[in-house]
């Protein structure tokens, strides 16, 4: 029997934002890049362009930050954007506008209890993280299925980065994360036979400047 093909995917998370500096968390709210996240753009652009990696498609968020990203690698790579809200961010509820210091002295029994990582728990009209798995998790398997054997560009937002790679590595949901995840830098999994599998992580090689979320 022939082996089942592999499905590659270079995750990228949107360049950075005003509020990534504050610490602020954006989740599903509508921010733009800054200058510093319109540069990384660029140069994640051309250094895409460079290598050559022959990407069957592009799927962004339809948030404006991933979709300024993706739009300057479209540029340069010949690519259309096909934006879904499958890949925004996750909903944090009364978190959402908020730093995470603001967060723990306006709604502290919010913020621990979203700190905590309880994969059931919903931040008030938010989203829980286990439900936030599963739509991340049923698109990306999804797009393996639409494109097997081939090699796609995902870029998307720091949250469902985090759930790509425990996908990817099977570190659980409750452990707090031990990795980085920054703005802009090429993140590669690969799916077959059913099967996540993490390659490389973090590659900030590109960029001139780049920030961890937090």
């Amino acid at each position: 029997m022939a082996p089942a093909p592999t499905t590659r995917f270079c995750l990228v998370r949107h360049g950075e934002t005003d509020w990534n500096i504050e610490r602020r968390l954006q989740g599903q709210i509508d921010i733009q890049l800054n200058d510093v996240g319109r540069q990384q753009a660029e140069q994640l652009s051309r250094a895409l362009a460079h290598a050559g990696h022959g990407f069957a498609a592009l799927y962004v968020s339809d948030l404006a930050r991933a979709r300024q990203t993706a739009d300057a690698i479209a540029r340069h790579n010949g690519l259309a954007p096909i934006a879904t809200p499958d890949l925004r961010e996750r909903h944090f509820g009364p978190l959402q506008g908020l730093t995470y210091a603001e967060a723990e002295v306006r709604i502290p029994d919010t913020y621990h209890q979203f700190k905590s990582r309880d994969p059931a728990y919903v931040p008030g009209q938010g989203e829980s993280l286990a439900c936030f798995h599963r739509r991340v998790k049923d698109f990306l398997d999804q797009v393996a299925t639409r494109h097997p054997g081939q090699t796609v560009l995902v870029i998307s937002h720091g949250g469902v980065l985090d759930i790509a790679y425990r996908m990817a590595s099977g570190l659980p949901l409750t452990h707090q994360r031990d990795f980085p995840i920054p703005n802009a830098a090429l993140n590669w999994i690969s799916h077959s036979n059913g099967r996540w599998t993490l390659e490389r992580w973090a590659d900030e090689s590109h960029l001139e400047h780049s920030r961890d979320e937090v």
